[in-house]
């Protein structure tokens, strides 16, 4: 399975050096010196990391091949992307990759249908779950402990306990409105 694991940014100083934004949550594994990583768009890869280091904050990289600022630049916005084992588990215990989120049935405690999860949005703050309703709408629900209650992957669902107002109806919000 293949997941970008960082997008390419402006090129750093003479020596070909770049800068990247990080998409993954394990750069000293994915973005190490040796790995060799396929590119979006294809043509301008594979790519293998030469060097990597934290400069002011950012990782900078230099791939073979690339020896000045002017091939630098030409890398710019490339996606830079791993194969990964499906199987493989992150390191942390209540730690999931996107891909082993998607599509599982979101439920409540009480095993109330809420939805599917269609998409992962990560935000400085927290992730959220972009789960699509069964009538087509969607709803998001922040991926924290307090909501979050348990992630089964072998039944392939994700139950919350919901504060009120996460998930209510439009229609039933807009009915308790009338009644007021």
């Amino acid at each position: 399975m293949q997941l970008v694991v960082a997008r390419i940014g402006r090129a750093h100083g003479i020596k070909g050096e770049v800068t990247v934004e990080v998409r993954t949550d394990e750069p000293e594994l994915r973005l190490a010196p040796g790995a060799v990583l396929a590119t979006d768009p294809a043509s301008a890869g594979p790519l293998t990391i030469e060097t990597g280091r934290v400069h002011s904050g950012r990782l900078l990289l230099r791939f073979e091949g690339v020896s000045d600022r002017t091939g630098a630049e030409a890398l710019r916005n490339i996606l830079l992307i791993a194969e990964i084992d499906p199987e493989e588990l992150p390191e942390g215990e209540d730690e999931y990759y996107d891909h082993q989120l998607m599509d599982l049935d979101v439920v409540t405690v009480d095993g109330t249908e809420v939805g599917r999860i269609t998409e992962i949005s990560h935000l400085p703050t927290q992730d959220l779950f972009i789960v699509e309703r069964p009538d087509g709408s969607e709803v998001m629900i922040p991926f924290v402990e307090e909501i979050v209650a348990e992630i089964d992957l072998e039944e392939q669902k994700a139950v919350i306990t919901p504060p009120p107002g996460l998930i209510d109806d439009r229609a039933e919000i807009a009915s308790s409105r009338d009644e007021s």
